[in-house]
């Protein structure tokens, strides 16, 4: 049996390809059998123990701040390039580029070159992209819900530092 792995009593030599690390491997806390709400059923360190792990390297793609607004900005709409450039306040035309070309390649975002001149490429959510814009959204709703919460921690932290470095 590799490490990372465990027998499950109830179910022997299952695994569950969706949880695998691209090695064969389980995160631990996420090994076959683990029924949903089990105490080990999450574990943060699924995303960060190897590598070439497949999950982490999503949540890297997805969870950069370009990539979020780019796929809430092409939410039911298509958009062109120079639009996304206009309304991603800050990115530049290199770091646009390369979001949406790795949001093409992970099957986020569909690009379509139009035959015309001058050329004309718009970008749109693909069916998996738009999976994405809900729990984009429940973020950005609870980022709102919680920013004077935020606010004042990180007020009460700068006080407290500038109280240490001054005594």
């Amino acid at each position: 049996m590799e490490e990372g792995t465990s027998k499950s009593p109830g179910h022997p030599g299952v695994t569950h390809p969706a949880e695998a690390c691209g090695d064969g491997t389980h995160a631990p806390g996420n090994e076959p059998g683990s029924a949903p709400g089990d105490e080990c059923d999450y574990d943060a360190r699924q995303w960060d123990v190897r590598e070439g792990c497949e999950v982490r390297q999503i949540l890297d793609r997805v969870a950069d701040k370009w990539s979020l607004l780019v796929i809430a900005l092409l939410d039911r709409r298509t958009l062109r390039f120079t639009e996304l450039r206009r309304e991603v306040d800050g990115i530049s035309q290199r770091m646009l580029t390369v979001t949406l070309r790795q949001l093409e390649r992970d099957g986020l975002v569909r690009r379509t070159v139009h035959p015309v001149v001058p050329p004309r490429v718009d970008y749109e959510l693909t069916p998996l992209g738009a999976t994405l814009h809900d729990t984009i959204q429940a973020l950005v709703t609870w980022t709102e819900e919680h920013q004077n919460e935020i606010a004042e921690s990180r007020a009460a932290y700068d006080r407290r530092e500038r109280e240490e470095s001054a005594g």
